[in-house]
């Protein structure tokens, strides 16, 4: 299996919590992983022979985290090809708001304009309805392992 790399994009905690308890999920099922700190992420690029996982919760304006957007951004701009990267991507985000999950949506688009491919389709998480994110990933993320 691939080293799986975990970044997130958070508000509140929320996403940070979930790409956390990814690791230890991962670490138990005996999965190379990595989370990359937000610190680390102006500078840090995937390999493209390595598995992506983006966790990003959303403003109330449909917008991405602070701490992701410059990495976004600086994505954006230099244009490099994901062709053969495997990307999976997770939005948590809350349907009383105008906009739901507008912060994965845009890596969505990010995604497919870099030639990546998803391991399988946005798991988009409602804090109205889904108590435990952390679990809801895990089980996604279940699915695609037991495919591969």
């Amino acid at each position: 299996m691939k080293k799986i790399n975990i970044v997130y994009g958070t508000v509140n905690g929320e996403a940070e919590f979930v790409a956390r308890e990814l690791t230890t999920f991962l670490d138990g099922e005996s999965l190379e992983n990595e989370l990359i700190e937000h610190t680390d992420l102006p500078d840090w690029r995937p390999d493209l022979d390595e598995l992506l996982l983006i966790v990003c919760s959303s403003t109330g304006y449909g917008d991405m985290p602070d701490e992701i957007f410059p990495w976004h951004v600086a994505l954006e701009q230099e244009n490099p090809s994901w062709q053969g990267l495997e990307v999976g991507l997770v939005g948590l985000g809350d349907s009383s708001y105008e906009i739901f999950n507008g912060g994965i949506a845009h890596f969505e688009k990010l995604v497919e304009k870099l030639g990546a491919t998803l391991i399988q389709p946005t798991l988009k998480l409602d804090a109205t309805v889904n108590y435990a994110p952390e679990e809801d990933t895990q089980e996604w993320l279940r699915g695609y392992l037991k495919q591969s």
